[in-house]
């Protein structure tokens, strides 16, 4: 294989021959295709504005939104017959700031819109009218109501913030990002949620260095929610254990069946019939320039190569996910591949695999990455959730845990993050 620091005097390019930008999205160019169909960034045609842009807009919409409304209220009251009210407008002004704006702004909206009323009252000789001193009122009531909805708002949003806090500290707790050089690896994790809001879930990865060689395995756990982090916690602590004691990779699956098989036993009802965790294991010895696999029903790795070329490291035998012994006796068997120097290999849950696009289409990681080159695993992991969110148009289903492990080649240094990702011709 070429090393890739022989094409870093080529033009820039990316995934499928599109220039690639690290995050965010909207950084990416021209049209990008999957499987033959031309799409633009968000899925829905070449055309198409990026779903993060049309979120901001609509967010700086929000924000003058209330000024607007009283604006045009008074426009209204203005170019009309005394028989005619803006008063919806100026009651709906604070309403729209109460859930978007801080307590001053929304005080300052209720203000105005009170201050608009009086002033058109005051200006026309009507101040002193019952339908007036109604309609002043009914905005006075609206205004002192929209402030507190507002003070509930953030109140609410400093528990979500709470919440978000003790989430993703359990996150870093039951699957930490791994250090960025382990037994002279390069290292790079990701986990992705489909969920903005949420910071766990039941992807998992773990990687360990120990006597035998670097032992690492990804995995998805069957279901969301608790039970699923539990199940999370289950597979890294016994990884974590078996992976220093047992001498083989195929005893470290063992021993994780029959920790997945102890949890499954202590539940009652569908947990415990149909309770899985689909998982690879990998194990890469020193010095040897190879890694072993044992691959129980998840989608497989990736061996990308220094000049652009791509393995799909597939097992001779497909076994059942962990948790499924009960199912049937297949043992496990390691399958032994080349890892060279200069190459990286990619792991990844299903919530890759099963990204659609707007039509439908399977994101097809192989195909996205072929004859594409790297500086590292870290470039590795941006181009393929920028591509795979450009291909979804911003609209993930599913996590997705990403591991990415580099063997550095004789003449590559350590970390080449100034070297511009470029495509062989």
């Amino acid at each position: 294989m070429a090393d890739a620091d022989s094409h870093c005097g080529a033009a820039p390019a990316s995934l499928g021959g599109e220039r690639y930008r690290p995050h965010p999205v909207r950084t990416w160019a021209g049209e990008q295709t999957v499987a033959g169909n031309g799409r633009g960034s968000d899925g829905a045609g070449g055309g198409a504005e990026p779903a993060d842009r049309r979120g901001r807009k609509s967010r700086r919409f929000v924000r003058v939104l209330p000024v607007l409304m009283i604006v045009g209220g008074v426009v209204y009251d203005e170019a009309t017959p005394p028989d005619f009210t803006a008063a919806p407008l100026f009651t709906a002004a604070p309403l729209v700031a109460a859930p978007f704006f801080p307590l001053l702004p929304t005080v300052l909206i209720a203000v105005a819109s009170v201050l608009a009323v009086v002033g058109l009252r005051i200006g026309d000789g009507t101040m002193l009218r019952v339908l007036s001193v109604t309609e002043l009122l009914t905005v006075l009531t609206v205004g002192a109501l929209a402030v507190f909805i507002n003070r509930v708002v953030r109140r609410g949003d400093r528990r979500l913030a709470t919440v978000r806090v003790i989430a993703e500290a359990a996150q870093r707790a039951v699957v930490p990002t791994p250090p960025e050089r382990i037994g002279g690896l390069q290292i790079a994790a990701r986990y992705e949620a489909a969920d903005a809001d949420a910071f766990i879930g039941g992807d998992l990865f773990a990687v360990q260095d120990t006597p035998y060689g670097v032992r690492l395995v990804v995995g998805d756990v069957r279901g969301k929610g608790l039970e699923a982090v539990e199940a999370v916690a289950i597979v890294v602590g016994a990884f974590r254990e078996a992976a220093e004691t047992e001498s083989t990779l195929e005893g470290v699956a063992q021993r994780l069946e029959r920790a997945l098989a102890r949890e499954g036993a202590r539940r009652d009802g569908l947990d415990a019939l149909e309770g899985f965790t689909t998982a690879v294991l990998a194990e890469i010895p020193r010095g040897e320039g190879v890694v072993r696999l044992v691959n129980r029903g998840h989608p497989e790795p990736l061996l990308l190569y220094a000049d652009g070329e791509l393995d799909v490291l597939e097992p001779e035998e497909f076994a059942l996910p962990l948790g499924m012994g009960d199912l049937g006796d297949w043992p496990d068997r390691a399958r032994e591949f080349t890892f060279p120097g200069g190459s990286t290999l990619l792991f990844y849950t299903d919530g890759i695999t099963e990204a659609r696009d707007a039509q439908g289409v399977f994101y097809d990681p192989a195909a996205r990455l072929r004859l594409s080159l790297f500086p590292g695993p870290e470039a590795v992991l941006d181009a393929l959730i920028s591509d795979v969110r450009v291909h979804t148009g911003g609209k993930q289903t599913d996590d997705m845990a990403l591991l990415a492990v580099g063997r550095p080649g004789e003449r590559q240094p350590e970390r080449r993050r100034t070297v511009e990702i470029v495509k062989r011709p």
